[in-house]
């Protein structure tokens, strides 16, 4: 016969290798769940396929969010709306509907259905919208400002699809083209004095207040270094940006830690050169360095050593090539739009490093390289192609 503490002292091991058990499992489901969440999230393409054209429209207008940041995940655009909101319910509503209106005009033109399904028909609507938006002083919730907000956004993907064609030649993607071409011939039409949208006069960075002699505060510039992954969606508020580099960190841990050290770049060449403080401070530096250090060295081109140390010395590239392009601008009160020197570094450099075949299979339609480059252009005349056709931009 047992005494009855024994079997009770047996017991109590059992019973804590079972619930140590039962953590291990529950952290493995928890795992497995963030897991489905990170990278591009194919299966959730396939979950949605048959189901509502609203439901679907929802998550290829949210892969366009997402695309803004080179990112391709419905979950992080989710995120970046969140973030949006939170520092202006406004803006948010001004980037969803150039968004929507962006993607719904390439489903009815017959766009390729992967890229509508990609988000490649959304992150330019929503980027004209956003730039009209913060670039206007009639202040916020200023109803006509939709008009041109609609109406950009779907010539987007109009302009979109007539430069594809002639830029093919060339291996250049069509890419944020329409955005900056939209943004740029809407602020020249418009001004500071327009009775119906005027916009904030752009100023170089060089510009100083008069008798500006204050010191830099070292904790609002590295403050600023966060921030200038925010400007990336024009946001300057520290919580919604660190909530969008969070959106970063969930479709890529590499692409969030390079949009760090490409904005700390930025943030760094701005200083070398003496811009405004103010510029520093709002992450105005650093954004444009953000994009170049993701593009090279978390999305587009093998990761090493190499493209690492190339995607700093392409932050500090882009960088000095928006403060120079917004000194040339803000003379004529026109501001310098987002991801023109991203784009302009990552299509003259990208013959230089191999990509992975699994980055080339994620963002094929965003780059548009070709497999094989016509053999009547060298790969001389094609890097001065590419760069006087980024010219031509402004």
């Amino acid at each position: 016969m047992h005494h009855p503490s024994a079997a009770g002292s047996l017991m109590e091991p059992r019973t804590e290798v079972e619930a140590s058990r039962s953590r291990a499992s529950l952290g493995r489901h928890v795992l497995n769940g963030l897991l489905l969440c990170t990278g591009d999230m194919e299966h959730l393409d396939k979950y949605m396929q048959g189901k509502l054209f609203v439901l679907q429209l929802s998550m290829w207008s949210l892969r366009g969010v997402s695309r803004v940041i080179l990112a391709n995940n419905p979950l992080s655009g989710f995120l970046i709306l969140t973030a949006l909101f939170w520092a202006s319910p406004w803006q948010v509503l001004l980037g969803t509907l150039g968004v929507l209106a962006s993607t719904l005009t390439a489903v009815i033109m017959g766009q390729d259905s992967t890229e509508v399904s990609g988000g490649l028909h959304g992150f330019n609507g929503m980027l004209v919208s956003l730039l009209m938006g913060v670039c206007s002083s009639a202040g916020d919730w200023y109803w006509w400002l939709l008009l041109p907000a609609l109406y950009g956004s779907a010539a987007c993907v109009f302009l979109s699809s007539g430069l594809s064609s002639v830029l093919d030649h060339w291996d250049v993607p069509a890419s944020v083209f329409p955005f900056n071409i939209i943004i740029i011939l809407y602020l020249l039409c418009t001004g500071s004095d327009n009775p119906y949208f005027p916009h904030h006069p752009a100023t170089p960075l060089w510009n100083m207040e008069p008798n500006d002699t204050q010191l830099i505060v070292v904790e609002q510039v590295v403050r600023g270094i966060p921030l200038g992954v925010g400007q990336i969606f024009a946001c300057e508020a520290l919580g919604p940006s660190l909530l969008i580099l969070g959106a970063v960190l969930l479709y890529s841990p590499l692409l969030a830690v390079h949009a760090l050290l490409g904005s700390a770049v930025g943030t760094l060449a701005g200083l070398s050169v003496a811009v405004r403080h103010d510029s520093l401070y709002s992450g105005l530096s650093g954004f444009n360095g953000a994009l170049a250090c993701m593009a090279v060295g978390g999305i587009f081109f093998t990761f090493s050593w190499k493209t690492h140390l190339f995607s700093i010395v392409s932050a500090f590239f882009s960088a000095y090539a928006n403060i120079a392009l917004s000194n040339l601008l803000g003379t004529v009160s026109i501001h310098t739009s987002s991801h023109v020197c991203m784009k302009l570094q990552q299509t003259v450099q990208i013959d230089i490093f191999p990509c992975t075949c699994n980055q080339t299979k994620n963002m094929h339609q965003l780059l548009n390289l070709k497999q094989h480059i016509q053999q009547n252009i060298s790969s001389k005349s094609r890097t001065i192609m590419l760069f006087v056709s980024y010219l031509i931009t402004f």
